[in-house]
């Protein structure tokens, strides 16, 4: 059985269409749907059986070892991940501590353990976006410093892996079943949908250095997010083990996913708006994945540049649209 947290989200759902491409269906899905319409994430896809988040740890602890063995892997992508949110105790809880039982229980019974990380760690990068470089690693909301917290619990003590252990620090992913995210959904996914309903993609005016629109971020396909995620799976030893940036290696503005949006659609325009006061101080202007850990590693598959990734999907949405 193979185990996948935050599976009826947005790369988790993604991460279940890929195991079942490639045959895999024991699959665990473990999720909180109190919002409902999450299923529409899962409901094409092909699982064993559920479970609440809830109840993950009494599943796990109550097992027989006879059934332990059949965990194949756990893939953690399940979190809070509003980088809005301020309640600390909230998001130590259902971040921080979760993932600890989850990492524990893996070594414990010697299975591969490959969770979210998040390019948030890094803040605003003025000093770069190298993994374990104490002076790239700022963040500048509670959720990236959930993030950065478990990262250094599992990595900075020197410990000796039984088993493979990978954190993956996911730059601006983007791609299909990610409506339900609200305001956390990519610039791809809200320019469509504005540019649908009101012919206007609406782009932040220009600031910190930058003029309107202009603002650069590494944007890569949520497809690209799995097949590395698969690799790893595939490649589970602990001589892989490590924190690896999920990325494209390129930065691209927020101008030209609209324009994007707008040539594939024949159709729209680009509008310039302030930017939110509670945005101004803690804004990433620019992100740009250093992928030589992930490359160095032994991982040589290309990345969907921005017009191939936005033209997939645009015509997924498209299709979901007909």
């Amino acid at each position: 059985m193979i185990i996948v947290t935050g599976g009826a989200g947005f790369i988790g759902s993604n991460l279940i269409a890929g195991l079942n491409d490639i045959g895999e269906t024991d699959i665990l899905a473990v999720d909180d749907l109190k919002d409902g319409k999450k299923i529409l994430n899962i409901n094409d896809l092909i699982i064993s059986d559920y479970c609440d988040k809830d109840d993950l740890q009494f599943y796990l602890n109550s097992s027989s070892s006879r059934d332990r063995k059949k965990i194949d892997i756990i893939f953690h992508l399940g979190a809070c991940s509003e980088t809005t949110e301020w309640d600390g105790q909230f998001l130590m809880r259902n971040n921080y501590e979760y993932s600890k039982f989850l990492f524990h229980w893996c070594q414990d019974n010697k299975v591969p353990f490959i969770y979210a990380s998040s390019a948030s760690v890094y803040g605003l990068g003025e000093n770069g976006f190298q993994e374990n470089k104490l002076i790239c690693e700022k963040p500048i909301n509670a959720y990236a410093y959930t993030k950065l917290l478990f990262d250094r619990y599992v990595f900075n003590q020197n410990r000796k892996f039984l088993s493979q252990v990978i954190g993956l620090r996911y730059f601006n992913v983007y791609g299909p079943r990610e409506s339900h995210k609200a305001n956390m959904v990519s610039p791809a996914f809200s320019f469509y949908n504005q540019i649908s309903e009101r012919n206007v993609a609406k782009i932040f005016k220009a600031s910190h250095g930058y003029e309107d629109g202009e603002h650069e971020r590494d944007f890569i396909y949520v497809e690209d997010c799995v097949k590395v995620n698969l690799w790893f799976h595939k490649n589970g030893n602990t001589n892989t083990s490590g924190i690896y940036n999920v990325g494209t290696g390129q930065a691209n503005s927020f101008n030209s996913i609209a324009n994007e949006i707008i040539r594939n659609k024949g159709q729209g325009e680009i509008e310039y708006v302030e930017m939110p006061n509670h945005l101004k101080n803690s804004y990433q202007s620019f992100t740009k994945a250093d992928l030589k850990a992930l490359r160095n590693i032994g991982y040589k598959e290309d990345f969907y540049d921005i017009t191939t990734g936005i033209k997939m999907y645009y015509d997924w949405l498209s299709d979901k649209k007909t």
